[in-house]
């Protein structure tokens, strides 16, 4: 176990940038968990949560804004998707940018619409994106943490068990990934 806590404290946080950088609820509620434990400090969770999000999300913005057109060219399947994405953006309009990385499977896509939405103002999705990451890498490792006190109610060296709630977090993220790729790959046909 001291092998794994010297990895987690040593790239910790790097690994959790990338993890929320390129989705990231599994990564961050990990985070939050291992925070709880006391391998990770929360306020810096959240803050790498927050910088990795938000860039995440900006990337796929400036990819929709520069290339969109060119990428969804090459990318047919995709056309179901950006259609429900901008239906949800017509009927819930600038909310859209504040809780897209709330519903499972929206996170790269919304941005990546907004920004082949010439309407939208790249500083107005800059600042509500700023927003929406705030308060999801506040609340998903938060959640994170006291998921861990949860568990320390039902066992009481927590610590022990740090690496099966670790995989154990993962593989339903993972599994919930998987599932939601499948399903959307079937709509896409």
């Amino acid at each position: 176990m001291h092998h794994i806590d010297h990895l987690i404290r040593s790239y910790g946080y790097w690994a959790l940038f990338a993890g929320v950088f390129f989705e990231g609820e599994t990564a961050l509620l990990i985070g939050g968990f291992l925070a709880k434990l006391g391998l990770l400090k929360l306020p810096v969770v959240i803050a790498v949560a927050f910088i990795g999000s938000f860039s995440g999300d900006q990337l796929y913005f400036y990819i929709g804004y520069f290339k969109g057109q060119a990428v969804l060219s090459k990318h047919h399947k995709w056309k179901k998707r950006v259609d429900r994405i901008h239906e949800a953006i017509k009927r819930y309009n600038y909310l859209i940018m504040l809780g897209f990385r709330f519903v499972y499977g929206m996170r790269i896509m919304t941005p990546f619409v907004l920004g082949l939405d010439k309407k939208v103002k790249v500083i107005r999705f800059s600042l509500l994106n700023a927003a929406g990451a705030a308060i999801w890498s506040g609340a998903i490792a938060t959640g994170g943490y006291f998921f861990g006190y949860a568990l320390e109610g039902f066992l009481k060296d927590v610590k022990q068990y740090e690496i099966y709630a670790i995989s154990a977090i993962a593989i339903i993220g993972t599994t919930l990934w998987i599932i939601h790729r499948r399903r959307n790959n079937n709509l896409s046909k």
